[in-house]
């Protein structure tokens, strides 16, 4: 076992980077790549953990645009999240790596209804543990159920996966050459930023409980690996009481 900074820790993986440059669907190649990136922190020892969204597939906001009850869009994005589950749990287990998928509505007949003691057993004998279907509830993005799942099963970091963008930004990188990175932010910071990273119901949620955020390019391979044996990547987003905790002495843009 490699030493490693984080022992516990959920990764939130988007929809959108299993589609990969497909206008939509599953990518197989996509999915064989996280697969990879996970079995790999998982042999560090690391107990892994992922919410998996499911815009690949299903936008729920789109749906309602076109007039569909908002509820009813939500739940079926909620089915598009445990499709993508799926394809990764099988992707993991053709790697040797025992995955549990467990999803927030009931589909006993493909993956385990969400149980939290069940969850972190599963983790603690080195099993990946993959939760779909959001939190079960609509009007709820399925990055507020990577923090909320974060703090149930206690992970110490949440890890949000982006593809090709390294971190927080004050611009769109890809629009604006000049645009700035943070390496390092206040939750409050976020919530004035305005990020787009991630909804501001999931932030506040990290910030109550102060839960590190690590914004990071899963893209680049090795990444994984790297931010859990403690490399500075990304943007790191927490609270003046985590930075004590970790002895981060640089000063918060």
């Amino acid at each position: 076992m490699s030493k490693v900074r984080y022992n516990r820790a959920l990764l939130k993986l988007s929809g959108e980077f299993l589609r990969a440059e497909r206008p939509y669907g599953i990518d197989w190649d996509a999915v064989s790549y996280v697969a990879q990136e996970i079995e790999s922190a998982q042999m560090m020892g690391v107990e892994m953990a992922v919410v998996i969204g499911g815009g690949n597939i299903w936008r729920g906001q789109e749906a309602e645009s076109k007039g569909m009850d908002r509820a009813t869009a939500d739940y079926a994005g909620m089915l598009a999240t445990t499709i993508n589950a799926m394809s990764l749990q099988d992707a993991l287990e053709q790697r040797g790596v025992q995955t549990r998928t467990q999803t927030a509505i009931g589909i006993q007949s493909v993956a385990e209804p969400y149980i939290r003691r069940k969850a972190i057993r599963h983790l603690e004998k080195g099993r990946v543990v993959l939760f779909a279907g959001g939190t079960g509830n609509p009007f709820m993005t399925t990055d507020t159920a990577a923090a909320l799942r974060a703090l149930e099963i206690g992970s110490e970091v949440l890890l949000m996966a982006k593809n090709k963008v390294d971190g927080v930004y004050d611009k769109d990188p890809r629009a604006n050459p000049t645009a700035r990175k943070f390496e390092q932010m206040t939750y409050i910071q976020g919530l004035n930023l305005g990020m787009n990273v991630m909804d501001n119901t999931a932030l506040s949620l990290c910030m109550d409980n102060d839960l590190p955020i690590v914004v990071f390019d899963l893209a680049s391979s090795g990444n994984l690996v790297e931010l859990l044996k403690g490399k500075v990547l990304g943007t790191l987003i927490t609270g003046a009481k985590t930075l004590e905790k970790m002895n981060v002495t640089e000063e918060v843009p």
